[in-house]
């Protein structure tokens, strides 16, 4: 019995022993960060990023590396599941919406000046796929999710994604009001003493409390950064800094997008600081990489927050600029310190290459649209490799391209406009980047025979991944349509410095970009850190064009004297207004939802709010019914 114990335990012993030897991983996301972002690949005079340069002297840098789309959740979804969002269906950034839609559908229904009808996407990345969190997690890693999620709230958080730990466990599209505390993250606050805590601080202290705790290995740690996201704030002393070495005539010129840069920067030099404290540098695979292209189209501090120049285009869009973005691998043993490669990588590739390095196995019956990366580790290259990107939507951002699909082979990019020809054929835009980078120079009608050798791996792929696809509009009215429009940014919103003030008991002008369509009328509203405060005496409301049908739903945070009465109202052209009363239940914030029982188009949507002595206080708005939901975060 002696023997068999001694046997047992040395058996736990060599198990405990392997396990630990097991390589950690971090992964690093960050949000909207572009390609001339940092000073990996001297686009950047403005910028600064050392932390990242001292990883890519411990690692390999990668100059072709790619998001899985244009915008951010989809390419979470990838990275997670190693599978294109053409085949999870997650092809917007929508999953922070009420509405629950676990597979995509045709859609029904297009506007009469495109040619193509878009799907509609999935809201949730459901919980039956394999992520890597869950296979690390088998595998005996202790798992953990900080920042950004963005793939669905409960029950489809991080927590029962895979993770251990997620913090600070919020669903939303940036950080809960602002990167400088105050937050309004549920259940999460700034570390007492500290009222002007910075979210990449301390999601970084978190971080690091979470490997101090698990020094002893293995361990995966999910550090998906809020930065650069909207809203556009930072650390005041750093806005100064860069402001008085702005450059009028750089398009990199804002002053608060590089404060946010140098506070990720920071976040990442005091996760590399920790790994050298702790002694586990050696034994921890570091991936840093961004989910989609540089903001292009909102506006701070008098221009775009950033320029991806010299390549085209920025997030959501189809064009390099929406695509292409940094990326450096550090592992230990496989990658060569300050190694860089030009092989084709894209998010998809996480996962497998992970499992291969890891020697772990997929699970039974799981797929793969990536492949991994251990030879370009090796300085091999990955002959003939292409990548794929899916995004049937056409957002109105600069450089926008209709619904589209594109693949990357070696050199050349070919972009399918779905049905964007004439009679319902697709289009086509063919790029030799190593000639053109900045993709002006569209060689389709030069090379027809290599259009149908890319288009014919296109209709594999979407075949392969089960896509649905945009489909002809029959709605379509060709004397509506305005192919000169196509790349014309049509959702641009002005600056804050150029918004007028609010009248004395009028209005706010109406082209307030931070009221995000929104109208005050009887009183004055003031956007601050995602909040919007009205005041006025004679029953002040918020109007917007509703842009969906009955029934319908309105939900809304509210912070206003307990008791304090209101109503909701909807004004359909030629038709009576209607409207619905609510009563804020106390004092502190109150989420209020109201059913709206109209029948046809809502129209002008109203939200009418107490007149009190203190202003009264809007958080979000989520608008839905029939037609696209909205939701204003402000």
């Amino acid at each position: 019995m002696r023997h068999l114990s001694v046997l047992l335990l040395s058996i736990f012993v060599i198990q405990a022993s392997a396990l630990a030897a097991q390589p950690n991983v971090v992964f690093i996301l960050a949000d909207d960060l572009g390609w001339a972002d940092t000073t990996l690949y001297g686009h950047t005079q403005f910028y600064h990023t050392p932390n990242l340069e001292r990883l890519a002297k411990r690692g390999m840098t990668f100059t072709h590396a790619y998001s899985a789309s244009p915008l951010c959740s989809p390419t979470r979804s990838a990275a997670l599941t190693g599978l294109s969002p053409a085949r999870t269906g997650i092809t917007t950034p929508n999953c922070h919406l009420p509405q629950v839609v676990l597979a995509a559908t045709l859609g029904a229904k297009g506007a009469p000046d495109q040619k193509s009808i878009q799907p509609n996407p999935v809201t949730r990345l459901k919980t039956d796929y394999p992520t890597l969190a869950k296979t690390l997690k088998a595998a005996g890693y202790a798992t953990a999710h900080f920042g950004k999620w963005h793939l669905g709230p409960e029950p489809y958080s991080p927590l029962q994604q895979g993770f251990d730990v997620d913090l600070p466990h919020w669903a939303g599209p940036g950080p809960a009001g602002s990167y400088v505390a105050p937050w309004k993250f549920k259940d999460f606050d700034a570390d007492p003493g500290e009222p002007d805590q910075h979210i990449e601080d301390r999601m970084a202290k978190e971080a690091v409390a979470f490997m101090e705790k698990h020094k002893d290995g293995p361990f995966y740690l999910n550090y998906w950064m809020f930065s650069v996201h909207a809203p556009f704030d930072a650390k005041k002393a750093l806005i100064e800094k860069y402001r008085a070495t702005v450059d009028a005539s750089d398009p990199q010129r804002s002053p608060t997008y590089a404060a946010m840069i140098e506070s990720m920067d920071d976040a990442v030099g005091t996760l590399m600081d920790t790994l050298d404290r702790l002694g586990i540098a050696d034994n921890t695979i570091l991936i840093f990489t961004s989910d989609n292209g540089g903001n292009m189209y909102n506006e701070v501090d008098g221009t775009t927050p950033t320029s991806n120049a010299p390549l085209r285009g920025g997030k959501a869009s189809m064009f390099e600029g929406g695509t292409r973005v940094p990326c450096v691998i550090a592992w230990p043993g496989l990658t060569t310190p300050g190694a860089r490669s030009d092989a084709i990588v894209q998010s998809e590739d996480y996962f497998p290459t992970l499992l291969e390095g890891l020697g772990l196995k997929p699970m039974e019956g799981q797929i793969f649209d990536g492949a991994s990366l251990i030879p370009a580790f090796k300085g091999d290259p990955l002959t003939g490799k292409a990548v794929f990107q899916f995004f049937p939507h056409n957002p109105g951002v600069p450089d926008w391209l209709p619904p589209a699909v594109s693949v990357h082979r070696d050199d050349w990019k070919l972009i399918r406009i779905f049905h964007g020809g004439e009679k319902g054929a697709h289009r086509y835009l063919l790029y030799d980047l190593h000639t053109d980078l900045g993709e002006k120079n569209n060689l389709a009608a030069q090379k027809p025979e290599l259009v149908a050798e890319l288009d014919a791996m296109i209709a594999k792929f979407l075949v392969d991944t089960h896509a649905v696809v945009p489909i002809p509009n029959p709605g379509f009215n060709p004397a509506l349509y305005h192919p000169e429009r196509e790349g014309i940014q049509t959702n641009k919103t002005k600056s804050k410095s150029k918004a007028k003030a609010a009248t004395q008991g009028g209005a706010k002008d109406e082209s307030d970009p931070t009221l995000q369509g929104w109208k005050i009328r009887n009183g004055t509203a003031k956007v601050t850190h995602g909040i919007v405060s009205v005041r006025g005496a004679d029953a002040p409301f918020l109007g917007v064009g509703a842009g969906l049908s009955g029934p319908a739903k309105v939900t809304f945070r509210i912070r206003a004297k307990a008791g304090a009465k209101g109503k909701v109202e909807w004004l359909a052209t030629d038709a009576k207004a209607q409207s619905l009363p609510y009563a804020v239940p106390g004092d502190d914030w109150q989420t209020l939802s109201l059913e709206i029982p109209a029948t046809g188009p809502l129209g002008i949507f109203r939200i009418y709010l107490p007149a009190q002595q203190h202003a009264v206080e809007i958080d979000f708005v989520e608008l839905t019914g029939g037609g696209k939901p909205r939701r204003w975060d402000f």
